[in-house]
């Protein structure tokens, strides 16, 4: 009599794979640049700023010290004509990358592999602030060399050695990364494509509007931190009078950015997607 006896067989497990920052990290990179509009909008920001810092220049007349539709002084302020637009269109992408996946859906899967939610946040703004550094970065110094090549001989000429110059043109860089950051936590927190451009539109460009609906004691006091304002000194060659000195106008668009942040980290904590 013989008697069977059954082989162990050994179960095939899966993987152990924990959800870390860098894992989310490579996840929020992936899509970033899978969607079409980051290529799109990427590419329409170095146009913008080049294209539109070429055209200043190239109408400015010497001895008026102004630049078509601005008051430019400085061959900075011809380079960097195009930054209001750009601003705009870094700021639209970075609403695109968080609130366009509530119009989709995909946060549903996105947050059920990272139940903790938070580091999908940070990731998202680490990836694309990080890369929008680096473009606009490439287009400030690109649109600097080639405008300052189309104003050789005029009164506003600069070199990249002048003093304050790089100060200028990083600062323009990190203006325009930290514009499209809050447009990431604005997407966060209005779970809204439409309503999360309506807000940055508002607080960037349209409360120096209003602002200067008030009188001129309110303007000078209020004016110099609004996002746009501090952001503007940040890259100005030349401080006016009203304006924060570079580095308090870091501080205070950091702070706008922080606080924008913040709320979208404790929406994003405390609802359900």
């Amino acid at each position: 009599m013989s008697t069977l006896t059954a082989e162990p067989t050994t179960a095939r497990t899966r993987p152990e794979y924990k959800v870390t920052g860098v894992h989310v990290l490579r996840s929020e990179w992936a899509k970033l640049w899978s969607l079409r509009s980051t290529w799109i909008t990427l590419g329409l920001s170095l146009v913008i700023l080049i294209g539109f810092g070429l055209i200043f220049a190239s109408t400015y007349s010497s001895g008026d010290g102004r630049g078509p539709g601005s008051e430019a002084q400085d061959g900075i302020a011809v380079a960097l004509g195009g930054i209001n637009f750009a601003q705009l269109a870094l700021g639209v992408l970075g609403v695109l990358v968080m609130a366009g996946e509530y119009s989709t859906g995909m946060i549903r899967s996105t947050l059920a592999a990272v139940p903790t939610r938070l580091p999908v946040l940070w990731s998202k703004i680490a990836a694309f602030g990080g890369i929008a550094f680096l473009v606009t970065t490439v287009a400030v110094f690109v649109s600097f060399f080639a405008t300052q090549g189309v104003l050789s001989g005029s009164d506003i000429v600069l070199g990249i050695s002048d003093s304050g110059v790089v100060r200028s043109l990083l600062g323009a860089a990190v203006y325009l990364a930290l514009a499209g950051v809050m447009g990431v936590a604005l997407g966060a927190l209005l779970r809204s494509v439409a309503g999360g451009i309506g807000l940055l539109v508002v607080v960037l460009m349209l409360l120096p509007v209003f602002t200067g609906l008030l009188s001129t004691s309110l303007q000078d006091d209020i004016s110099p931190y609004l996002p746009s304002n501090a952001g503007g000194s940040m890259f100005a060659l030349h401080q006016a009078s009203n304006t924060l000195s570079p580095g308090a106008g870091l501080a205070v668009l950091v702070g706008w950015v922080a606080v924008a942040v913040a709320a979208a980290a404790w929406r994003l904590k405390r609802s359900d997607a």
